[in-house]
């Protein structure tokens, strides 16, 4: 039946078209049956300082992920009887008291992938470096239960740093997790970049995460990786100090899901926390805000399970697992040298060992100012390269008698000759420890150096002159035999004939007319302090 009148003046195809349109309708209008959609409806109460105040949403689940007008996102952090107490992850100007809040149905969660590798991103996984949408493969939740024991496989592989002092005193394996403590502008980050950088050839992936950083110190870290050729291989996550401290609180936590996914594909893995002192802050003012109960310090009382959920994260799988492993560095900065501080102690807890940088080598210009005395690693020998343990052999108790000697001496007192001999010996320990910033030194160079010391073949160079002499130890690796040079690289332990064999080569590297006839001036008896 048609629709529609016939008209002389309209064309047939039109009545034609009309009659199919109305036909349409009625159709759409029998067969059509409407469906109802329960959906959880909130209602903003009161907002301030990075919160939201919310009345309603009786479904909602701890930690999932909130809409809010604009497409502002938070997350369910307080689940009270009479509302919910939400952390936002943008300007709080954006939300306003009376706003509908709607559930996402799923927790926080972070893009991963290979396509994050060489990007900076923030804990959202939004773009920070002007490179357009960050590729991902798969979406992993930002909070996830550690690995099981039985799922964990010993950490007996060496993670090389390319810093001295740590790659032969201070050992790293992978799947260990080193805090790096100490006060202020004392070199922390330097340390943790170092590893970043040599790790460019060694297959490695890095993911650096900076928690409530200036944006000054952000852009300078990523243009040392930039100019060493290090972001490659690293993923660079940030929320700088004027961002609300919800995003540096999920930070760490998103971090190290880019990371776990590289960990199970069976990807050794590297990980700097850029510094819990901040995430600590931030995790507190959250919690003060919602009103939770302080403990010491302003602390919420599960502070020690906050980090330490975090941290257990990192290890080392077992091979039926893919072998990967994750090595976490994380950050933590003292107040006047107080290793006893709240947030100090329960890291050093949690963690496999410690680096710690005393403010007073800074001063004095010993770079990296690492304190040997203070720091140490749990796993030790166990994660390091067999040629280390016979290189290194008592360097660290050698290096600690002559920091007490050298304390004593300063009080005047008359040296015998073996005493002196101490001291000069252990100043050369130091001189050889010391390393520029951003120039990490390969593994077999670094064991010419260790081979060196222990032979004492430093102790005849000037104190002056030993930065020119370590550079010739250094450079003689090309004039070794090339099985012993395979060896130094490897990181094998050295039978006796090869060990002799490159002392030799470097007794003559560093026998030239300033090192073999000039004595220190204190190995005299003249010179000797009265």
């Amino acid at each position: 039946m048609s629709t529609s009148a016939h008209r002389p003046d309209v064309p047939d195809v039109l009545h034609s078209v009309l009659d199919t349109v109305a036909g349409d309708i009625a159709t759409a209008r029998e067969t059509t049956r409407p469906t109802l959609t329960l959906q959880d409806i909130g209602t903003v109460e009161s907002v301030g300082a990075g919160i939201a105040q919310i009345r309603g949403l009786p479904g909602v689940g701890a930690e999932e992920l909130l809409r809010f007008p604009g497409g502002q996102l938070g997350m369910a952090f307080n689940l009270d009887p009479d509302g919910v107490g939400a952390v936002l992850f943008g300007e709080e100007s954006t939300v306003c008291a009376g706003d509908r809040v709607e559930r996402t149905g799923r927790v926080m969660d972070i893009g991963v992938g290979a396509g994050l590798l060489g990007r900076v991103i923030d804990p959202l996984g939004r773009p920070l470096d002007g490179g357009g949408v960050v590729p991902t493969t798969t979406r992993r939740t930002v909070e996830r239960p550690a690995p099981a024991i039985v799922d964990r496989a010993p950490v007996t592989v060496p993670l090389q740093t390319g810093i001295k002092v740590v790659d032969a005193l201070i050992p790293v394996g992978r799947g260990q997790r080193e805090l790096i403590l100490g006060d202020r502008q004392t070199g922390k980050t330097a340390i943790a970049i170092d590893a970043i950088i040599n790790q460019r050839d060694t297959g490695v992936i890095c993911v650096y995460c900076a928690i409530g950083q200036r944006a000054a110190g952000v852009a300078k870290v990523v243009g040392v990786l930039r100019d060493h050729d290090a972001m490659a291989h690293t993923v660079v996550v940030v929320t700088e100090g004027n961002e609300p401290p919800g995003l540096a609180f999920i930070a760490p936590f998103a971090a190290t899901s880019i990371a776990e996914d590289f960990m199970e594909a069976g990807r050794d893995v590297l990980i700097v926390y850029d510094d819990l002192t901040q995430h600590a802050r931030a995790y507190r003012e959250l919690s003060l805000l919602l009103r939770r109960p302080p403990g010491r310090e302003a602390f919420p009382g599960d502070i020690f399970y906050l980090h330490a959920r975090l941290l257990e994260r990192s290890t080392r799988l077992r091979e039926s697992l893919g072998g990967g492993s994750l090595t976490a560095l994380p950050i933590v900065e003292t107040e006047a040298q107080n290793l006893s501080a709240y947030i100090p102690t329960n890291l050093i807890s949690i963690t496999d060992g410690q680096i710690y940088l005393s403010p007073t080598l800074f001063e004095l210009g010993v770079l990296p100012a690492v304190d040997v005395g203070r720091s140490v690693s749990r796993v030790g020998g166990a994660a390091q390269h067999p040629a280390y343990r016979a290189a290194t052999g008592d360097l660290k108790l050698a290096f600690a008698q002559f920091e007490e000697l050298e304390t004593f001496a300063r009080f005047g007192a008359r040296l015998d000759d073996d005493a002196q001999a101490v001291l000069e010996h252990g100043r050369r320990i130091r001189a050889s420890l010391q390393q520029h910033e951003a120039e990490p030194i390969p593994l077999a160079e670094q064991l010419l150096v260790l081979l060196a010391l222990t032979a004492r073949l430093f102790d005849v160079v000037p104190l002056e002159q030993m930065p020119d002499a370590e550079q010739r130890v250094r450079a003689s690796l090309a004039a070794l035999p090339p099985a012993q040079r395979a060896a130094l690289e490897a990181g094998e332990r050295l039978s006796d004939e090869a060990r002799e064999t490159i002392l030799q080569v470097l007794k003559a590297a560093l026998s030239t007319p300033d090192a073999r006839d000039n004595r220190p001036a204190a190995l005299t008896a003249d010179a000797a302090p009265r």
